[in-house]
């Protein structure tokens, strides 16, 4: 039966164990999945298990978050890491031949993946990313300047204090939120599980920062713009009009790589898989169709 758990386990890591579920079983290449956050686990990419009618897709949750390991050891909190990962679940699984789809954060971490020269990635799907972390940060500003009335100020106030738990800026923070992460009203199910996960998650906390726009963590000066050419695999470029990850950003991207296209969501913010799931799905299934 499609979207029948074929099978879910764990997979170990440096630092612990990784959980995984496979969805779908047999017919063309599997696909596997990176989610954002980093610490948001997989939750929220549950509707790309409407894949799983003709491959399998793969789902894992990164150590520190959801279903797999939280241990307290701020040195595993890094993207190298995290790459590791990737590989050693990619083993573990006998994944000869994938495509890869990374969301957001989980893009990013396709990114550097990619630049390792990995063999047998067929293709890439970058969601909801960027190049470079910097580029996000100035886009992400231009989008808190739009906000109504006094949120900017009031955004740039207390961010300058520190003071990220007033109610004021949090008030800024949830209408940023639904404006350019998601448009949805209320949000999904799995998205707000994948909300849960980052509350006072460590993983988010060392690598991003207290916001998504306060970008303080070990990520900060992430930047891979210069490197683009040497990603080979065919790629598609996916974003939201109204995205947090702007389409300048995918643009940066799709100028980048050679063999990539891009396509804008029109009614999407940062989840165009959710906010307009049967398009999306529609788009990355004819995209794998394609190539194989």
């Amino acid at each position: 039966e499609p979207g029948m758990i074929e099978s879910e386990w764990y997979i170990d890591v440096l630092g612990g164990q990784v959980w995984y579920k496979i969805v779908g079983s047999s017919g063309s290449v599997p696909l596997l999945t990176l989610h954002g956050g980093p610490g948001g686990g997989h939750d929220y990419l549950e509707s790309l298990e409407e894949l799983a009618s003709e491959r399998p897709v793969v789902f894992f949750d990164q150590l520190g978050c959801g279903k797999s390991d939280k241990p307290d050891n701020s040195s595993l909190w890094r993207i190298d890491r995290f790459v590791d990962e990737v590989t050693l679940v990619r083993d573990a699984l006998g994944l000869e031949r994938v495509h890869l789809l990374g969301q957001s954060w989980g893009g990013w971490l396709a990114i550097e993946y990619m630049l390792g020269k990995p063999a047998g990635v067929v293709s890439l799907v970058l969601a909801s990313t960027s190049a470079s972390i910097p580029q996000f940060v100035k886009e992400a500003r231009k989008l808190i300047a739009e906000l109504p009335g006094e949120m900017p100020e009031c955004v740039r106030r207390l961010e300058a204090e520190g003071d990220f738990n007033n109610p004021e800026f949090e008030t800024a923070i949830m209408e940023f939120y639904k404006r350019h992460f998601c448009r949805l009203d209320p949000w999904p199910e799995s998205l707000m599980r994948s909300v849960e996960n980052l509350g006072g998650n460590i993983v988010y906390e060392t690598m991003n920062g207290p916001t998504e726009f306060t970008v303080i963590g070990n990520l900060k000066d992430w930047d891979r713009t210069e490197r683009l050419g040497e990603i080979v695999a065919p790629t598609l470029i996916t974003c939201g009009r109204y995205d947090e990850l702007t389409p300048a950003c995918s643009e940066t991207l799709h100028e980048g790589i050679t063999d990539s296209k891009m396509h804008v969501f029109e009614h999407s913010a940062h989840m165009a898989h959710l906010e307009e799931t049967e398009t999306y799905i529609q788009l990355v299934r004819q995209f794998f169709r394609d190539l194989e």
